[in-house]
């Protein structure tokens, strides 16, 4: 099998193994005790903490060790909105951040409106690339703002974020600003100026169960959890020392390995990205070319059942992911690639691990087209030639796709719009929420113009223009 979802998880760094299994032995006391063993624990995790911070730039007594990067994530944006209730209750954050600080942000505000406030969160736009707009984001900062939020790096589609812009940003507006770094520490070094930061240990390479939630001195930060005098009294409980200790060592391999594997890494995603395209008819290829993570590409199929192409791509030996609104986990759309405005039917990710082979590349990129095709024949949609056009009424033409989910509103709008003249409009009726997005999307792709939509007694009308 053919591992293509390093970004969902990094195969175990060989360093942080041995590290690991070699802590089980001398790590395993209770750091916090004054005798020999305990004091042996302390050390180890001592040392651990500053690899970190040596990696990250930090002082040590700034980074504290969490049980996961949702963890961090939550710690750390609930511990700076209670530092600072004082000032407010605003939060802005990026559309496409990952769900763990959206889902965070939401209940930030839950909390909020049963002590009887308001808290207000603002999601500020992104381009088509996934790229934060700073401008919005600036524009929404406000004198009761006690939190801003932005990746450093989407984790669908791999995109770069403008972060030292915002950074200047969120000075001059004087507030603090988290930065969730969980795809990026490892692998490219974050912006200074940030006030928190969190990663997860199992991106890089580490063991599952570590976390990092670094907050910078000068940062009003305070505990949302009962008092626990651990972890800088920030994270309670007992530290894991081995597995903490195997995701320092971890952190600190890749650091020194990841600039000549990120280039390597990043030219094969750059000949996926380019093969693709040139073998897959009306595929959509999203995030931004160029500033990107190096192992990360994302693309978009038209006409394809996700789910089933994620099952025929695993029975042909790889393993993606996916942020289709057609897989087994959801009936709704990506909030990223909802955020983006771009296609999500038939949607793969395909992030390479350190030390993948090149060959396992070139096999997926052989596979892929015979795949797609064979799939898009089963809800029999082939790329044709434009047929030349029958008269229509005025009022144009309906398609009746309610009832059916996607890509089969989608595939039923393609095939229609050949059959009427330039001008002319098709409403399709949809009752499947992805269609919101596809719809729209696969407008953009295809030359065609997307008008409105209605409401109907059993979903939504989608009324399109065709173009030629």
């Amino acid at each position: 099998m053919a591992y293509f979802d390093a970004a969902s998880t990094e195969p175990l760094h060989p360093a942080a193994k041995a590290a690991f299994l070699s802590t089980l032995d001398e790590g395993w006391a209770d750091p916090a005790r004054g005798y020999y063993d305990g004091r042996r624990a302390r050390m180890l995790l001592d040392a651990a903490r500053e690899t970190v911070a040596s990696v990250l730039g930090t002082r040590s007594d700034e980074v504290s060790f969490t049980t996961s990067g949702t963890q961090a994530v939550q710690l750390g944006m609930l511990g700076v909105l209670a530092g600072r209730r004082r000032v407010g209750t605003h939060v802005v954050l990026g559309a496409v951040e990952h769900s763990s600080v959206l889902h965070t942000a939401d209940t930030h505000a839950a909390r909020s409106e049963q002590l009887g406030t308001v808290a207000e969160i603002t999601r500020t736009r992104v381009d088509r690339t996934g790229r934060l707009d700073v401008s919005a984001f600036a524009s929404a900062l406000r004198s009761d703002t006690a939190l801003a939020c932005v990746q450093s790096a989407n984790h669908e589609v791999g995109t770069v974020q403008p972060l030292a812009e915002v950074v200047t940003a969120c000075r001059a507006a004087g507030v603090p600003l988290l930065v969730d770094a969980a795809q990026s520490v490892g692998r490219l070094s974050v912006p200074d100026g940030w006030s928190v930061l969190t990663a997860s240990a199992h991106k890089w390479g580490g063991p599952a169960g570590v976390g990092l939630l670094v907050v910078r001195k000068g940062t009003r930060y305070a505990s949302a959890l009962p008092y626990d005098e651990r972890e800088a009294r920030r994270v309670p409980g007992f530290e894991n020392v081995p597995a903490i200790v195997a995701a320092a060592v971890a952190l600190g391999a890749v650091s020194t390995e990841s600039a000549d594997e990120d280039r390597r890494l990043s030219g094969l995603i750059d000949r996926i990205r380019t093969r693709v395209r040139e073998t897959v008819p009306d595929v959509e290829v999203v995030g931004d070319p160029v500033d990107r993570l190096p192992h990360i590409v994302t693309f978009s199929c038209l006409y394809v059942d996700g789910e089933a192409l994620l099952t025929e791509l695993d029975k042909a030996g790889f393993a993606v992911s996916s942020g289709s609104s057609c897989t087994s986990s959801t009936l709704t759309p990506s909030h990223v690639l909802e955020a983006m405005g771009v296609l999500s039917q038939g949607n793969i990710r395909v992030s390479l691990p350190r030390g993948v082979p090149e060959a396992e590349v070139d096999r997926f990129l052989a596979v892929l087209p015979a795949l797609v095709s064979n799939l898009r024949a089963v809800v029999a949609h082939t790329p044709t030639p434009t047929p030349t056009p029958t008269p229509t009424p005025p009022e144009g033409v309906v398609v009746d796709a309610l009832g059916r989910r996607c890509p089969i509103p989608v595939i039923e709008l393609a095939k229609r719009i050949l059959d009427v003249e330039d001008g002319t409009l098709v409403t399709v009726l949809s009752d499947d929420e992805a269609s919101a997005l596809d719809i729209p999307a696969w407008c953009e792709m295809t030359g065609h113009e997307f008008l409105h939509t209605t409401p109907h007694p059993q979903g939504t009308a989608y009324v399109v223009r065709r173009r030629s």
